[in-house]
């Protein structure tokens, strides 16, 4: 027989060989009882809801001549209704886009993960890591729901959003008047990561290894009548989670709230017709701030004080024919000082005594995607020499004025 033909036989036969010893295992794995699924892959998809939101952006440093580009962050929601009383929220984000070990920048983090449960139809109970109701941003966070590329100051370092910790807490509304209100008890603070110029930021647990030796309240109270929104919100919690000893022998003051910080917001925002204005003071408290700076050497100051004010206004928004898309022109004025009163053995550092004035462009084509545009400049106090340490010999001299322009996108989904 000619080579080629036998070749071509030999092909026939082996796949005629192939194709019975498939059918033969079809046919075994068929007669067999289907394997149990994992417990989540039994839950509806029809109950799972999948989200997320995102932003990155450019920045121009006009004083030291340097621009940036980064993914700021990238969130992926996955919330499930287990009954129509049950349900779970959480959100998963990734920081500035590259997270490599020993590398500093970049997290991945829970930015919330909690069961809800709905106890009426007007009021729920969480259980959880959550973030408590203390501001505007630290809930509503997303890009495409606030003005500018950066988040405002004051909602960062005074009231650091978002700001999740472990713990429950109660939500309601009002029956017959526009009120609404909020209540959490969650694990408190750890004084031992106070930095100099951040406030409270790197004291908090986040949800990771939270020590419930101190804890915290908040609450908040909502006013939502027509087209205004009023709130007052407060928080109080210690700052201290070592046990007795341990305390002692720093000479802080433990327990579940020794050595307390406190916090009070207030803010109201109006919209109507294109136009949104919006209003933010805080004050936040550390009486024991000389026993901080004694224990940790981190210059943490007794108060810090902050506001904002900013007025915006939709350009299309008596146009006929872009009625699904926004032009935000605003214009916000920030005040923050994060040293406003210093314990006899802190160090005053006017650099942290700011104003800021940001004034852009917010363009939404649809309600989930975001272009933004802005120009800020800052104004802050004199550098203090004492807190220079090596200074580097070619820094240049410090400016207390600079201007930054910003250029960014968002979305949600």
């Amino acid at each position: 027989m000619h080579t080629s033909k036998k070749i071509f036989l030999m092909k026939i036969i082996h796949s005629l060989i192939y194709t019975l010893g498939l059918i033969a295992i079809i046919k075994d794995t068929t007669a067999q009882p289907m394997l149990k699924l994992d417990s989540l892959l039994k839950n509806s998809i029809a109950n799972t809801t999948i989200g997320g939101y995102a932003d990155a952006s450019y920045q121009r440093d006009f004083n030291i001549e340097t621009s940036t580009l980064n993914i700021n962050r990238f969130v992926l929601l996955v919330n499930h209704q287990f009954t129509n009383k049950i349900s779970l929220v959480s959100e998963l984000e990734i920081e500035d886009s590259k997270v490599s070990g020993g590398e500093e920048g970049g997290e991945v983090a829970l930015e919330q993960m909690y069961l809800q449960f709905q106890l009426s139809k007007q009021h729920y109970l969480v259980a959880g890591l959550f973030i408590p109701r203390i501001g505007i941003l630290n809930e509503d966070h997303l890009p495409t729901s606030f003005n500018g590329v950066e988040r405002n100051r004051i909602e960062t370092y005074i009231i650091p959003s978002t700001w999740r910790e472990i713990g429950v807490g109660l939500y309601g509304n009002m029956q017959r008047i526009p009120v609404s209100y909020s209540l959490g008890i969650t694990n408190g603070l750890n004084s031992a990561g106070f930095e100099h110029g951040t406030g409270i930021r790197g004291g908090r647990f986040e949800g990771r290894n939270a020590n419930a030796n101190c804890m915290a309240v908040s609450a908040s109270v909502q006013y939502n009548p027509g087209n205004f929104r009023f709130q007052l919100s407060g928080y109080s919690g210690g700052s201290v989670g070592l046990n007795k000893h341990q305390a002692d022998s720093l000479q802080l003051e433990s327990g579940f709230f020794g050595t307390p910080v406190m916090i009070g917001e207030a803010h109201a925002i109006y919209s109507h017709k294109g136009f949104d204005l919006r209003v933010l003071g805080t004050v936040l408290s550390i009486p024991n701030a000389n026993t901080i700076n004694a224990a940790y050497a981190n210059n943490t100051p007794e108060t810090e004080v902050g506001g904002y004010a900013e007025i915006g206004y939709n350009i299309l928004e008596n146009s006929t024919r872009m009625t699904k898309q926004k032009l935000i022109a605003f214009a916000r004025y920030e005040y923050m000082d994060l040293n406003s009163t210093i314990p006899a053995n802190g160090i005053t550092d006017q650099t942290l005594k700011q104003q800021h004035i940001v004034t852009g462009l917010t363009y939404l084509p649809i309600n989930n995607v975001v272009v933004k545009a802005d120009v800020r400049w800052m104004s802050t106090g004199n550098e203090n020499p004492d807190l220079v340490i090596n200074p580097s010999p070619v820094a240049p001299a410090y400016e207390r004025n600079n201007t930054f322009l910003n250029i960014g996108i968002g979305l949600s989904f």
